[in-house]
C-alpha cells in the first residue's frame, strides 16, 4: 500500500533505511528501491509482509579492531505477533510457524487500539468498577481487579462499619488501590462516618480511580504537591461524597499523614510497608493487611517465608493458622518498634489470602506484652502434636519434656522441630466479631455471613448456634483487651475526645481486668479428624465427635481454617481416645454391635491386652466357637 501511494513528482526518504544509507529520492527511483531491496526477501503472514529493516531497532555485536570499537547496524525483521527482532529470514520464518503452532496469530500492531468504551464494567455491592479487558491477570494490566477477594473485601468493610461507630469522622486509606473498588464500598455505604483516601503508585490506575469515582457520582480530590485540585459532578454535592486520590509510594503516603483505619493490601507479602503503617497510625486505630503470598506462608517455599518473616515453617496439618500467626508475629515486632502495642480481632487464613485485622494500643507497656507473646513452637513430626515453649531465657536440658506426646522415648532420633517465632495469644476478639456480624446483617452482606458465625464459635470455642445479633448502641460498655470502647451512647455521656489517652485509673482497672480474662486462654491451634483416624474402624461424625469430646470436659468447637478440624484445649492423647472410644470397625457385623468401649486406664497407641481382645473377639464370634476351647 505504501508504494502504491508513491507521489513520483516528489521526493521521499525509505521508511526502512536510515538517511545516511539511502538519501531521500524521486518516487520511481524509490519504488524500485522497495522492490528489490525490501519487498523481494520479505515474510508474507496472513495477508501481510514483515519487510526487511535498516534502521538502527537492532544494534549488532560490536566489532574490535585495533582498540577499536565499530558497532554495525544490523538488518533485521520485526515479529508482527510479538514484537521480536530477528536478523535473518529462515529464523523469521521457523518464528512465525511457532507462533501459528501455539495458536498465537493475533497481531498487537495490526489491529487499532481498543477504544475506550471497551473497559467492562463490573457491579459488587452496588458498586460499579471500570475494569481493563485482563483485570484478571496482575502481569498484564494496571487495573488488577480479583473476584474472588469479594470475602476479603466484605470483611474489611465490617470492620470499618464498626469502628465507624466508635468514633466519627475517621481517616481510612486504602494504599493500594488498582481500580478503588473498596475504598468506593467505604464512601458509598459509609457515607459521611468516614473520609476515604484511595492511593496507588502507577498512574495508570489512579486515572482509573478517578473514573469510577465519576462513574459512582463521588467527587474527586485529586491531591498534588501544590495544591489540591477537586474534580467534581456538580455544585450541590456535599463533601461526604468527596474521595481523595493520591499518586504516591504507599511508604510515603502513611509517613506523611496519620489514619485511623489502614487497609494494605500488596500483590504478595505486606511486611514492608507495615512500619511505615504503624508510625503515624492514631491510638485505637485499626490496621488490617491482605498476604496473598501463600506460597510462603503456607510452607510451599519456605526459604521465601524465612527471608520475608524472618520465620522457619513447615507443613503440618495446621498451616493455615501457622500462616496466621507467622504474619501477627511481623506485626507486633513493627508495632513494638514505634512503641506501640496490638490486639488481634480477626485472622482468617482461606485458599487465595490470610487476613489479619489488629486494633493499635500506643504506649510502650502494651507493646511489651505484644513481644512477649512471639515464641517459638515444638512440634512433633510423628503425631504432629505441639506445644509453645515456655516463656523465659534459660536453657533446659531436654526440651521434649514440654510435649505432652512421649514419642521421642519411642520413637528413634530426632523427632520434633522448632518453629517459629510465632503469635502465640488469640486471634479472635469475640466483642468485636459479634459487632462484625451485626454489621453484615445491617447492610445486607450475606455471603461473609456464615463465615463470621463460624469465626464467632470459633472465637468462643463452643459449639452452640446462638447468634444476638443487637445494636452495639444498646450496650452500656466494650471492652477489648483490657481497653474500653465508647459506644454512641457512652459518647453522649462523657466529652472525653476518642483516641486520646485513658486516666490512669481506668487503665489500672483495665490491667486486673485483662489479668483475670487469661485464666481462661484461647486454645491455640486445632487437629484434623481424618489425619488421627484409627485404621479399620468408622469415626463419628464431625458433630457428633464435638458433642463427644465437650461432654468429656473440653473446650470444643470447629474452625474455618479446617472443614474437619477440631479446635479444643484436650490433648492429642485425650483426643485419641475419644475418637477410639467412639468409633465402630469397619465390617458389617461390628456396626450393629456399637462404639467400641475402652477403660480410662487404656492409652491411645498401647495395645489391649490378651484378655480384653478374647472378651472382644468372643462376642462377635458364633456361639459354637465362643463356648469352645481356645
Amino acid at each position: 500500500p505504501y508504494i502504491a501511494r508513491l507521489a513520483f513528482s516528489e521526493k521521499k526518504p525509505c521508511p526502512l533505511c536510515p538517511e545516511e544509507k539511502f538519501k531521500a529520492c524521486y518516487g520511481h527511483k524509490l519504488h524500485r528501491h522497495l522492490q528489490n531491496l525490501h519487498w523481494k526477501i520479505s515474510v508474507e503472514f496472513e495477508g501481510y509482509r514483515m519487510c526487511i529493516c535498516h534502521l538502527p531497532c537492532r544494534i549488532a555485536k560490536p566489532n574490535f579492531v585495533a582498540d577499536q570499537t565499530f558497532s554495525k547496524m544490523g538488518a533485521h525483521y520485526h515479529c508482527i505477533i510479538c514484537s521480536a527482532t530477528i536478523t535473518r529470514r529462515t529464523d523469521m520464518i521457523g518464528h512465525i510457524n511457532r507462533h501459528v503452532n501455539k495458536g498465537e496469530t493475533e497481531s498487537r500492531f495490526i489491529t487499532a487500539p481498543a477504544p475506550k468504551s471497551s473497559c467492562e464494567v463490573l457491579k459488587e455491592a452496588d458498586t460499579d468498577v471500570q475494569v481493563l479487558p485482563n483485570y484478571f491477570t496482575p502481569q498484564k494490566t494496571d487495573s488488577y481487579f480479583n473476584p474472588k477477594m469479594k470475602l476479603n473485601r466484605q470483611l474489611i468493610f465490617c470492620a470499618l462499619a464498626v469502628l465507624a461507630e466508635e468514633r466519627k469522622p475517621i481517616e481510612c486509606l486504602d494504599a493500594f488501590g488498582a481500580t478503588g473498588i473498596m475504598g468506593l464500598q467505604w464512601a458509598k455505604h459509609l457515607r459521611s462516618s468516614v473520609k476515604v483516601t484511595i492511593n496507588d503508585c502507577n498512574e495508570n490506575s489512579v486515572t482509573m480511580i478517578q473514573e469510577n469515582c465519576h462513574l459512582n457520582k463521588m467527587k474527586v480530590k485529586v491531591n498534588t504537591k501544590k495544591e489540591d485540585n477537586y474534580e467534581g459532578i456538580g455544585d450541590g454535592e456535599e463533601n461526604a461524597d468527596t474521595i481523595e486520590v493520591t499518586k504516591m509510594d504507599a511508604n510515603v503516603i502513611m509517613h506523611l499523614r496519620s489514619f485511623d483505619f489502614i487497609h494494605l493490601d500488596p500483590f504478595g507479602t505486606s511486611v514492608n510497608y507495615l512500619d511505615s503503617a504503624f508510625r503515624n497510625v492514631r491510638n485505637l486505630g485499626i490496621v488490617s493487611l491482605t498476604s496473598t503470598d501463600i506460597s510462603s506462608l503456607y510452607a510451599k517455599a519456605q526459604h521465601v517465608a524465612l527471608r520475608h518473616y524472618g520465620c522457619n515453617i513447615v507443613r503440618t496439618e495446621y498451616y493455615k493458622e501457622l500462616a496466621a500467626r507467622t504474619v501477627i508475629a511481623a506485626v507486633a515486632r513493627s508495632a513494638a518498634r514505634c512503641n506501640k502495642g496490638i490486639e488481634v480481632l480477626l485472622a482468617v487464613a482461606l485458599e487465595h489470602f490470610v487476613l489479619v485485622v489488629v486494633r493499635v494500643l500506643r504506649g510502650p507497656s502494651p507493646a511489651d506484652d505484644s513481644v512477649k507473646k512471639i515464641r517459638y513452637l515444638i512440634h512433633c513430626q510423628w503425631c504432629e502434636e505441639r506445644i509453645f515453649q515456655k516463656e523465659g531465657n534459660m536453657v533446659e536440658e531436654n526440651p521434649y519434656q514440654q510435649l505432652p506426646c512421649d514419642c521421642h522415648g519411642s520413637m528413634p532420633g530426632r523427632t520434633a522441630v522448632v518453629l517459629g517465632p510465632l503469635w502465640s495469644g488469640a486471634l479472635f476478639n469475640t466483642g468485636f466479631l459479634r459487632r462484625m456480624l451485626f454489621e453484615a446483617v445491617q447492610y445486607g452482606l450475606d455471603e461473609v455471613q456464615p463465615l463470621l458465625k463460624t469465626v464467632v464459635c470459633e472465637a468462643e470455642c463452643t459449639t452452640s448456634k446462638n447468634f444476638s445479633i443487637h445494636s452495639p448502641s444498646d450496650e452500656n460498655k466494650q471492652e477489648e483487651c483490657g481497653v474500653y470502647i465508647k459506644t454512641p451512647d457512652m459518647l453522649a455521656e462523657s466529652d472525653v475526645v476518642p483516641g486520646k489517652r485513658k486516666n490512669n485509673e481506668m487503665m489500672r482497672n483495665a490491667t486486673k481486668r485483662q489479668k483475670t480474662d487469661n485464666s481462661a486462654e484461647h486454645p491455640a491451634f486445632y487437629y484434623n479428624i481424618h489425619r488421627h483416624s484409627i485404621k479399620g474402624m468408622n469415626m463419628p461424625k464431625l458433630n457428633k465427635f464435638l458433642n463427644y469430646l465437650s461432654e468429656a470436659g473440653y473446650r470444643v468447637s470447629r474452625t474455618h481454617f479446617d472443614p474437619m478440624g477440631v479446635r479444643t484445649n484436650a490433648p492429642l492423647a485425650q483426643f485419641k481416645t475419644v475418637l477410639m472410644k467412639h468409633s465402630t470397625p469397619t465390617y458389617a457385623g461390628g456396626q450393629t454391635e456399637g462404639p467400641l468401649h475402652l477403660t480410662e486406664d487404656v492409652q491411645v497407641g498401647d495395645q489391649l491386652s490378651v484378655s480384653s481382645t478374647l472378651e472382644w473377639a468372643g462376642c462377635h464370634l458364633p456361639d459354637q466357637v465362643a463356648r469352645g476351647s481356645v
